[in-house]
């Protein structure tokens, strides 16, 4: 469907004008979208409009994942997805990818080119949907509610992870060392860097390399002063991360917004929350990785560990088999 909206006055317009230049000065101003229907998205070009409504209508349809596509080309593109085949590499370091624009990305790993540019602070991006998320940074929007707990988020991969972690009861990925069930890959990958002694967190200063990013943040600021603090304006106490001073405010306040759904109890953070959940369950994902003994609870199987490596003569035990 097509929308004509004329932006001009055509009672501005000059009386030693020509109808012709009027004309003309109205076709200028004049807005053309082209609305889809059935899902309601706008284009401002015809041809895009176009291959956006093949979509709808399957003309370029996935034989294999039956994914429509806008044009012939992208469902070649698509294609090669389930085939494997990625005719672009990298002269660096051979890497390959499905399109030239992944590649285009990839090589600005290299050159450390970040086009994309914040007009509010000194960051910069690689692609430009990375600053479009951060920019909600500075706006505070967060188009991505949850439905069951009204949430919001920046981004929809944090939704994901929230609905996974929050509210999700499966745990189909198993830690190797310790057998610990966990929800994602992700979290999986994580996990075993506490067995492994992983650091892919490195400081681009100095020799330091860190297990987590958050190791890596403290460290750039106290020992390179780069970034920014987060100070408490009531006990001047420092935090690396907005949100974290956020959740510690609430302590000063008193506020405790997080309810749980099985007894009365209110928590500050939402983390304080997910801890507690288990105690209404029969669910223990917490094992001891010397007995084997599964518990609700970190907290208990800490205190059980050390117990247990106590009694079979293990000392720093916690450390190398730790089960978080």
């Amino acid at each position: 469907m097509c929308h004509i909206e004329n932006t001009a006055d055509s009672n501005n317009a000059s009386d030693d004008k020509t109808l012709n230049d009027v004309q003309k000065d109205k076709r200028t101003h004049m807005k053309v979208t082209y609305s889809c229907a059935p899902c309601e998205k706008t284009f401002t070009s015809k041809s895009g409009y176009q291959c956006h409504m093949n979509i709808h209508a399957g003309k370029y349809k996935c034989s294999v994942g039956g994914k429509c596509c806008p044009t012939s080309h992208w469902l070649a593109v698509h294609r090669r997805r389930h085939s494997g085949e990625k005719l672009f590499e990298c002269t660096v370091c051979s890497k390959r990818f499905l399109t030239s624009g992944e590649l285009v990305m990839h090589r600005r790993i290299h050159t450390g080119e970040k086009p994309h540019k914040c007009h509010m602070c000194d960051k910069a991006f690689i692609k430009s949907g990375d600053l479009h998320r951060h920019m909600r940074v500075h706006t505070g929007d967060k188009p991505y509610k949850c439905s069951l707990c009204n949430t919001s988020f920046t981004a929809s991969s944090s939704l994901q992870l929230h609905k996974l972690r929050a509210h999700g009861n499966s745990r189909p990925c198993e830690c190797p060392f310790c057998g610990k069930l966990l929800k994602s890959n992700l979290t999986l990958k994580r996990h075993v860097r506490i067995h492994t002694d992983a650091k892919p967190y490195s400081c681009r200063h100095c020799s330091g390399r860190f297990t987590w990013p958050e190791q890596l943040k403290t460290h750039l600021l106290q020992s390179h002063n780069e970034g920014t603090w987060f100070t408490c304006n009531v006990c001047l106490k420092k935090f690396i991360r907005k949100n974290y001073l956020k959740d510690h405010s609430l302590r000063h306040e008193d506020v405790k917004p997080y309810i749980c759904s099985e007894c009365p109890k209110c928590f500050y953070t939402a983390g304080e929350l997910t801890q507690h959940q288990p105690v209404h369950s029969d669910y223990k994902q917490f094992c001891c990785g010397l007995c084997g003994k599964n518990f609700k609870q970190k907290r208990n199987v800490k205190k059980h560990f050390k117990r247990c490596s106590a009694k079979l003569g293990y000392t720093d035990a916690w450390a190398s088999l730790c089960c978080d």
